[in-house]
């Protein structure tokens, strides 16, 4: 079984979109958390913009990605979410893992009215699809992203 982990600053919204299209589209052959830095709360934005494509994320909790350190979990993959502007402060996760770097827009960051910040966490959380039907494809080649839509 793969195991991947998502990281980002808070496991707000990034890494949690990440871990929600992973589990979508990979299936069960991928074990998939996420994590983050210094973890917050839930971002409302990623909630209604993965809640508008059928995927519920509103009972997700953030954690640390100390606390799975700790834990001595091991990942095949490690994968960091932050936008460039925060790459710097995204943490890496030790070990044997497979290191990547996505970098997304922040949607805690965005300005603008309601509708237009969730426009954006839209776009956001649609090139977090691309990317995840990638991986998913690299790595779990007999599943079909096609038919998970």
């Amino acid at each position: 079984m793969t195991k991947i982990l998502y990281v980002c600053v808070q496991n707000s919204a990034r890494s949690q979109i990440a871990e929600a299209w992973t589990r979508k589209l990979c299936g069960p052959e991928v074990e998939v958390m996420s994590a983050g830095l210094e973890p917050g709360t839930l971002n409302p934005l990623a909630v209604e913009a993965m809640r508008e494509v059928g995927v519920d994320i509103s009972m997700k909790t953030t954690q640390s990605v100390f606390d799975l350190f700790r834990s001595g979990k091991l990942f095949n993959y490690v994968i960091t979410v932050c936008d460039e502007t925060s790459a710097e402060r995204c943490p890496i996760f030790p070990g044997f893992a497979t290191h990547l770097h996505w970098s997304f827009a922040d949607p805690a960051a965005f300005e603008g009215a309601a509708d237009e910040k969730l426009g954006k966490t839209r776009v956001v959380r649609d090139e977090i699809r691309a990317k995840v039907e990638e991986l998913c494809a690299a790595i779990c080649p007999r599943v079909s992203v096609s038919q998970t839509n």
